[in-house]
């Protein structure tokens, strides 16, 4: 299993993402696909208290509680790595100190656990002082609440700007970045934010992996899909993205295995990346994905890839 950035968490090549956990999936859903991820090796669950606020009727926070259900049912919390966020959370915007306390003494208690393994920063908060942030997290480490810390949505330079307050003040330091990265979105991350990556030890975990489900061949011209991304994921069916699934096409019938898993490997071999995030609405979506972890492409086939 890779190692994420300079922490001592080995992680499986697939971060399972949460976000679909009390929102497309029921509980008995979501059971059965946490069932099938970790029957098959993985250890790496991503959700945030903000999951799923979007909902009628949902406060955010829906995602954490299934998930720590699960592992309570399952009694298999010392075998999961578990990733949450703060900042984005209706009523508990932002990253000031108040907000990531009680953030993270809600999220320990729907989850419950004693510890929170990776702790992001949802989003940057550009009203609070960093090292305000910062020794708030490192507060939270101090006391054994959390493991570590990583950003989301950040910036090349508020990243190292944030990296060096950890350096200087010696407070915790964001060993994660969740930018958003994939196929057919790379400038984000390729360049500045890689190079940051690169140099800090800061692991790489993308978000939209899948680009919002486009990176799995089911959406093509004249399909119809039933899903609550579909109208994000068409925004790539254009003349460029039409090419790019003739490539996983071909690559994914040369390694028999499906578009999905093609597209995730592609990211997996990334320098700086540890391990994509995707979700999946059920057992049979998530086997789409789970091949990603030992597929490995061939230089000629990566190439073809980011030649698109």
């Amino acid at each position: 299993m890779p190692r994420l950035g300079r922490s001592d968490l080995d992680v499986f090549p697939l971060c399972l993402g949460g976000n679909v956990f009390g929102w497309t999936s029921s509980e008995e859903e979501s059971f059965e696909i946490l069932d099938a991820y970790a029957a098959a090796g993985g250890n790496f669950i991503d959700t945030a208290d903000s999951y799923s606020a979007w909902v009628p009727g949902h406060v955010g926070g829906e995602s954490e509680t299934i998930i720590g259900r699960w592992m309570a049912a399952r009694g298999n919390r010392d075998r999961m790595i578990i990733a949450t966020k703060v900042g984005r959370c209706p009523g508990r915007m932002g990253l000031s100190a108040k907000n990531i306390r009680a953030g993270a003494e809600a999220s320990l208690t729907r989850l419950n656990v004693d510890r929170i393994d990776l702790y992001y920063a949802h989003a940057d908060d550009l009203d609070t002082p960093i090292e305000d942030t910062l020794r708030e997290f490192d507060a939270l480490v101090r006391e054994g609440k959390v493991r570590y810390i990583g950003a989301s949505n950040f910036t090349a330079a508020r990243l190292s700007a944030a990296l060096a307050t950890s350096a200087r003040e010696g407070l915790a330091r964001y060993v994660a970045l969740q930018p958003h990265y994939n196929l057919v979105v790379r400038k984000e991350y390729e360049g500045s934010l890689a190079d940051v990556c690169a140099r800090e030890g800061v692991a790489c975990l993308p978000y939209f992996a899948l680009a919002m489900g486009f990176l799995t061949g089911k959406y093509r011209p004249g399909s119809t899909v039933e899903s609550a991304r579909a109208e994000g994921a068409r925004k790539y069916l254009d003349p460029r993205g039409q090419q790019m699934l003739a490539a996983l096409d071909d690559i994914a019938a040369a390694h028999q295995t499906t578009v999905a898993a093609v597209s995730l490997a592609w990211l997996r071999g990334r320098p700086t990346v540890a391990a994509p995030i995707a979700s999946a609405r059920t057992v049979a979506q998530l086997s789409e994905l789970l091949p990603m972890a030992t597929l490995t492409l061939t230089a000629a086939e990566t190439r073809r890839l980011e030649d698109q």
